[in-house]
């Protein structure tokens, strides 16, 4: 009998789309790892991993243990989480699940910046119990401005990041993005203009908007320098990973007005952490933050159609993969060919 480990499902019951996928000669051996982590007894039986949440790692010291592991999926795009390296070792492909939620994280990104610039959220909290805002003298709030002409800053033109700027378009924005990995010319074919640097983004965008993976470049990305190098009056937007900027960079910007305002998705500690200093202002409503910053629970990805889309798409991948040995967007292949494992991508 052929069994796949499904690490906290995005189901409560029933499997019924990982079944639909995967047929009834299959066995789910189903993980809830709880606030303990995934631990590598579990595991063992395992002909292929689904991991379904990010904020559980695959680390090389379960990986080692795994004894009848073909291939590890994640249920989802980022997978810094989990030890490729680790994987390749010992000849089993990582895939994620790429081709899902592409549409719901542009869209969030979108309505989080609208959310800052119209003023949407203050304007609500304020009508919960104050009568004077509907004075004009009560309307200015930092971050709101008129969306054309506006610069739109994407850090990292990849799927997700080249369908928010084409939603940032219909606003007749100014799309500029900065890739150093997307080839010559992409941005002849979209319209789009590409900064030479970083920090030449940085210096002309009114929006930025990050849509890069979480890795050693990355990671950081987003610091007190890189704050203190953007153009007056920036807001930041981050529907990407939470590891990409430093929350005690924002705060210093916000606090020092070298940021005007911040939309998060995602933080570097997922369930958020109430202590730091940033999260502390903003749950107790301190007036200086007011209208400026926005944070959701990392909720760009859902609807209920992209959540059906994750659960058979990363599903499909592991059952492609122990029937025909195909592969579904494997993100540690040169690291298996590297150790000498050539697989059908």
């Amino acid at each position: 009998m052929t069994h796949i480990a499904i690490i906290d499902p995005q189901f409560i019951d029933i499997p019924d789309i990982e079944r639909s996928v995967a047929g009834a000669q299959i066995t789910f051996d189903i993980i809830r790892p709880g606030e303990d982590g995934v631990r590598a007894e579990p595991l063992r039986e395992a002909d292929a991993i689904v991991n379904c949440r990010s904020r559980h790692q695959l680390p090389a010291a379960v990986i080692d243990t795994l004894e009848r592991a073909q291939i590890v999926v994640q249920a989802g795009v980022g997978f810094n989480h989990i030890d490729v390296e680790a994987c390749a070792r010992k000849g089993i492909p990582v895939c994620n699940t790429p081709d899902y939620g592409t549409m719901e994280v542009a869209d969030h990104a979108i309505a989080l910046m609208l959310s800052l610039t119209r003023g949407v959220t203050t304007y609500n909290n304020r009508l919960l119990s104050r009568d004077d805002s509907w004075s004009t003298a009560e309307l200015p709030i930092a971050p709101v401005r008129r969306m054309a002409r506006q610069v739109f800053g994407v850090i990292g033109l990849g799927r997700i990041g080249t369908a928010a700027a084409l939603r940032a378009r219909a606003f007749q924005m100014d799309i500029v993005f900065f890739d150093p990995y997307v080839p010559a010319g992409q941005e002849l074919a979209l319209g789009f203009r590409r900064a030479d640097s970083l920090a030449a983004l940085l210096a002309e965008a009114d929006i930025v908007s990050l849509h890069c993976p979480l890795t050693s470049e990355t990671h950081g990305l987003i610091s007190r320098d890189t704050i203190a190098a953007m153009k007056p009056g920036a807001i930041l937007v981050n529907t990407a990973r939470g590891g990409i900027v430093d929350l005690d960079a924002v705060e210093h910007g916000l606090r020092s007005g070298a940021l005007c305002a911040a939309a998060l998705d995602v933080l570097p500690h997922e369930p958020m952490d109430r202590r730091h200093p940033l999260i502390a202002a903003w749950s107790a409503g301190e007036k200086w933050l007011e209208g400026r910053l926005v944070l959701t629970p990392h909720a760009a990805f859902y609807t209920p159609e992209s959540l059906a889309d994750m659960r058979r798409l990363s599903m499909l991948a592991a059952v492609e993969f122990l029937g025909t040995g195909r592969l579904r967007s494997c993100v540690n292949l040169k690291a298996l060919q590297r150790h000498g494992y050539h697989l059908d991508a």
